[in-house]
């Protein structure tokens, strides 16, 4: 193994971004604007570009013109700083990612289209590690446990609320060990398809109700009641998680499950997919009947996987990536990488060294390393530095301190 290659990635100005964390990171003077999402990849949307020795070429050429033939990169790495939230959402497994991309295209549908929900004919699986503590919501809650958190909510809301919830509650009352997810389903579209007066009234009433209060999240219900008026999605908290990450936590989301990203900045790691199916929370294009397609509708608690190693692989079960956080102070070989992978030094920083050549790679940049295998490393990483590894084909194979 005798060769990686630093990066130039694009960046991302959604309007829930933070304007802050991502500039920060890369030693860069704030511009004012929102900085969302760091790119690192191969992604056609979006790629990468590898700084080698003739010059800055695409990361996708680079891949595709090395002899040894492994394709393209399954995944897309990216920096993900939310300074509001964002929508809620789901994505799609891949039989429907293929079929929805397919059905758009005969439709004639421009793939940057604002109403376009498939951009691509991919599944999207992703993992969040959080770099600051990170607030979001993720999968349906039990729905005796919704019942229960509605009825304190709607306890002292006006007539015209509780009479627009009572098709809503009915609809979580018409379940059994068969029928729960009809229930969420129920529940759901009952949710999307409140009157106008009944959403006016709803973001009133949240807003109205004061701390202390038996009613669970008010304070970010009242947040999203502020940034959203009007939309129903205003009460996720009652029927989604809420889970809340210390740097180094993770969650791991399958296709299907809706959830929001609300507060925070982390490295985020997923299938090679830019495919959403929004359901509020947002100025854009929100498709209910096609995320109602989409979603899972079985009752979810995700799990926060915690970290308990300096060279740490977070379990993601699916085929197309592992993600890998290396912390320092250490000196540590790297022994194998079965797959092409893509590094971010987030904290500190990393020497690579490589039989007698060292490089010095700071906060906030990256790197591509094409795959090796045992025999032709180890490649060494020396220093006080937090890394992260996105690859492929299995987790990255860590040697010992020397």
């Amino acid at each position: 193994m005798s060769e990686f290659y630093k990066l130039k990635n694009k960046v991302k100005h959604y309007d829930w971004g933070s304007p802050v964390d991502i500039p920060r990171l890369m030693g860069i003077a704030p511009s004012g604007e929102p900085w969302a999402e760091l790119w690192i990849g191969s992604h056609p949307g979006s790629p990468s570009m590898a700084l080698t020795d003739a010059g800055e070429t695409s990361l996708a050429d680079l891949i595709a013109g090395d002899p040894r033939r492994y394709g393209t990169l399954p995944f897309l790495l990216k920096l993900l700083a939310a300074e509001k939230p964002l929508s809620i959402q789901a994505h799609p497994n891949l039989a429907q990612a293929r079929e929805g991309f397919e059905r758009e295209n005969r439709a004639g549908l421009a793939i940057d289209s604002p109403t376009r929900n498939y951009k691509d004919a991919n599944h999207k699986p992703e993992i969040i590690c959080a770099l600051t503590p990170f607030t979001g919501l993720c999968g349906f809650r039990d729905i005796d446990e919704i019942r229960k958190q509605l009825a304190v909510f709607l306890e002292t809301a006006p007539p015209v609320l509780r009479e627009g919830f009572a098709p809503l509650t009915q609809a979580l009352s018409n379940h059994g060990p068969a029928t729960g997810g009809t229930a969420l389903r129920d529940f759901l579209a009952k949710l999307f398809g409140l009157s106008q007066q009944v959403r006016e009234a709803l973001g009133e009433y949240v807003l109205s109700l004061k701390e202390p209060s038996p009613i669970c999240e008010l304070e970010l219900m009242q947040d999203l009641a502020r940034l959203y008026p009007g939309d129903p999605a205003v009460i996720a908290p009652i029927y989604l998680n809420v889970f809340r990450l210390e740097p180094g936590e993770a969650v791991f989301l399958e296709a299907g499950v809706l959830h929001a990203y609300i507060h925070g900045f982390g490295v985020e790691l997923m299938a090679n997919s830019d495919n959403v199916l929004r359901g509020g929370l947002t100025p854009k294009h929100v498709d209910v009947p096609e995320l109602m397609k989409v979603l899972d509708f079985k009752p979810f608690k995700p799990r926060i996987i915690t970290p308990n190693a300096d060279c740490f692989s977070y379990p993601a079960p699916c085929d197309e990536f592992s993600l890998t956080r290396i912390c320092g102070p250490t000196e540590i070989s790297l022994l194998s990488i079965e797959g092409p992978s893509l590094c971010i030094v987030t904290e500190g920083e990393l020497i690579i060294a490589i039989g007698d050549r060292e490089t010095v790679v700071k906060r906030g940049e990256s790197f591509f390393i094409p795959p090796f295998k045992r025999g032709e490393g180890p490649l060494w990483l020396k220093g006080n530095f937090t890394l992260f590894i996105a690859s492929c084909g299995g987790a990255a194979s860590c040697g010992v301190k020397a």
